[in-house]
């Protein structure tokens, strides 16, 4: 009897091992069938979703919605088309050249009026394309390059408030104002100036441009003027004077120098505005400074960290910076500068500013006309042609294109 009652012990001991050792002990078999058919069910509801294909319009849909991301990403950080539509840079540049800035070389700039319509510029349809209700301040991504002197810039046009271009002055978000492209001559801290229209860089001669443009007076005893045919140089007027015949081009040095061969030709002189003589349109715009086209400066690039001693004389030059550039408010009381209401005899600069120049130097509006442009204004560097169509002929200029910009 008590050998059953043990047997029976151990007997139970055994099997509760055995329950432990299997997992199946932990549940009754209805509760094992419960589960079994829940995850036939799922498994067939996912196996239906699986063979439920997306919509044709869904799958353009997705694919439209990451190329317009992946075009917005290209536009704002990595490159840009701009148009050409001036001819202040012939004959580097031509109107009608597409050129593609590229916005890695200085670091791409943060978008600064949030509120915009992507690819559209000022306005749409007459009205503006942006909502000034959200703005960032100004930054720059890294980039693999700085401005360099001779860079070709894009950038937007800083004084387009006070030199309208299409009629009336226009206040536009920085990054809104209207594109400009030049080429830079000086840096910042650079001192430039402008002799008989060469160009001197901290007293270090600046060499032109490749393709640099210039007014120059031919002088011709020639009868068979016409059959030298410069129209095709850019003649911009003709006079005659006894037995002579003069006409004005814009042509390059060289061909200033080939044109001088030729054997009914007696002169080629360059139209050079006389030193001293001044030009109420030129920045900045007093006759204490009395510059012209050619015979401009010395004239201080400002930089970033400098500081300035600020006089009656100064505020000509440094007004817009002070004011419309950083942010400041300034007032001029007789010889005394006040500076968000306080008096100031000098000035530190927030940003670093550069000056430039167009490479048809006697028809170019830029840094000679208005001044400075600030670093937040530039938009990148134009690196190549893309493509270029002559308007005026209706044609492809194919040999211009993809080629790399000097």
């Amino acid at each position: 009897m008590e050998e059953n009652l043990l047997h029976h012990e151990v007997n139970s001991e055994e099997e509760i091992f055995e329950r432990n050792d299997d997992p199946s002990a932990d549940y009754e078999v209805g509760d094992e069938v419960a589960k079994t058919d829940e995850a036939t069910q799922a498994e067939e509801i996912s196996g239906k979703k699986k063979k439920k294909k997306k919509s044709l319009l869904r799958d353009w849909t997705e694919a439209l919605v990451f190329a317009f991301i992946g075009v917005l990403f290209l536009k704002a950080f990595i490159f840009e088309p701009f148009a050409i539509p001036s001819d202040s840079m012939d004959n580097t540049l031509l109107a009608g050249d597409y050129v593609v800035v590229s916005k890695l070389a200085y670091g791409p700039r943060l978008p600064m009026t949030l509120l915009s319509i992507p690819f559209a510029h000022q306005t749409i349809w007459g009205v503006p394309a942006y909502l000034t209700w959200i703005n960032i301040p100004y930054y720059r991504l890294p980039g693999y390059s700085t401005v360099k002197r001779n860079d070709v810039l894009v950038f937007n046009f800083p004084a387009e408030d006070i030199l309208p271009l299409n009629g009336k002055a226009k206040v536009y978000p920085v990054d809104h104002r209207t594109h400009f492209i030049k080429r830079c001559i000086g840096l910042p801290g650079d001192t430039v100036v402008i002799k008989d229209r060469v160009v001197y860089v901290n007293g270090v001669e600046l060499p032109f441009p490749k393709k640099v443009l210039f007014n120059y007076s031919v002088k011709t005893d020639s009868s068979d003027f016409r059959k030298m045919k410069l129209e095709k140089l850019g003649m911009l007027r003709e006079s005659v004077q006894g037995a002579f015949v003069f006409a004005s081009v814009t042509i390059t040095p060289q061909q200033a120098d080939s044109l001088r061969l030729i054997k009914n030709i007696i002169s080629v002189d360059p139209e050079i505005a006389q030193s001293g003589l001044y030009d109420q349109q030129l920045f900045p715009h007093n006759e204490k400074f009395p510059w012209n086209l050619d015979n401009y400066g010395p004239i201080g690039i400002p930089e970033k960290g400098a500081k300035i001693k600020l006089n009656a004389d100064d505020v000509s030059f440094y007004e817009r910076i002070i004011v419309n550039y950083e942010g400041n408010s300034m007032q001029v009381k007789g010889d005394s500068v006040f500076i968000n209401g306080k008096y100031s005899t000098a000035y530190t600069f927030k940003m670093n500013y550069y000056f430039v120049m167009g490479d048809n130097r006697q028809y170019s509006m830029d840094s000679r006309y208005w001044g400075f442009v600030p670093e937040d204004h530039i938009v990148g560097r134009a690196s190549m042609i893309l493509f270029s169509y002559d308007g005026r002929c209706g044609r492809v200029r194919w040999d211009r294109c993809f080629k790399v910009i000097e």
